[in-house]
């Protein structure tokens, strides 16, 4: 018994460490998924002067890792633009290991 709680207390720390790294992640690609929802919207919007910012973040759930292909983790970002009079939303996708970001248009 006093072995299976043991084991549950270092199963719990190890999702915890997990869920911060995760974290860590979806911070460190933020100021490129900022960017690049900026950079669209002021070409969509005409506005060179629009700013962006962050409505909600979070990483997304992939699917499990094969034998053959593992997937790579993925932060989505919900990021408003506003400039000139106008506005829009994006849902900017960064894959981690620096692969870049995609934003597309909102919800």
């Amino acid at each position: 018994m006093k072995r299976l709680l043991t084991l549950g207390a270092v199963a719990g720390i190890a999702l915890l460490c997990g869920c911060e790294s995760q974290q860590q992640m979806v911070d460190e690609m933020q100021p490129k998924a900022v960017q690049t929802a900026q950079q669209r919207g002021a070409f969509e919007l005409n506005c060179p002067e629009a700013q962006a910012q962050v409505l909600s973040k979070e990483m997304m759930q992939t699917p499990a890792p094969t034998v053959r292909y593992s997937p790579p983790e993925r932060a989505e970002y919900t990021v408003g633009v506003s400039g000139c009079g106008k506005r829009q939303t994006y849902v900017v996708v960064c894959a981690a290991g620096g692969t870049g970001c995609v934003a597309g248009e909102g919800r």
